[in-house]
């Protein structure tokens, strides 16, 4: 059974920073793109940053500057680097991977998500 597992969540003041991580486990022939989301009371659901299969990435334009996305293909993880963190960045953050298992190429999972909480 393919599984995303994030963890790193937690509370935070602003101007702190945090880690998440991602482990895509199960099985899986290749992993393409990563990518985190995030979703905030009463919002919907955003893309923070994307990771591409040979190390592209992308940003939402909130984050860029602040935060670094990177990924350890050995281990089929994802990162989320999250400095000067912001009041509005508290959400549930779910990790995305474009995984190629035995269900298909370019199957869509994702993560049961971590809460990011930054209050003083």
């Amino acid at each position: 059974q393919v599984q995303l597992v994030e963890s790193g969540g937690g509370l935070v003041q602003p101007g702190g920073s945090l880690r998440l991580s991602c482990a895509a486990s199960g099985n899986i022939y290749s992993v393409n793109a990563m990518g985190w989301y995030r979703q905030a009371p009463g919002k919907q659901r955003e893309l923070v940053a994307t990771i591409s299969g040979g190390g592209t990435t992308n940003y939402a334009d909130s984050v860029k500057g602040r935060f670094t996305i990177s990924r350890d293909n050995a281990k089929n993880t994802v990162y989320l680097q999250m400095n000067s963190l912001k009041p509005e960045d508290t959400a549930v953050y779910y990790c995305n991977a474009d995984l190629w298992t035995p269900a298909g190429y370019g199957m869509d999972y994702w993560g049961k998500g971590t809460l990011v909480t930054v209050s003083s």
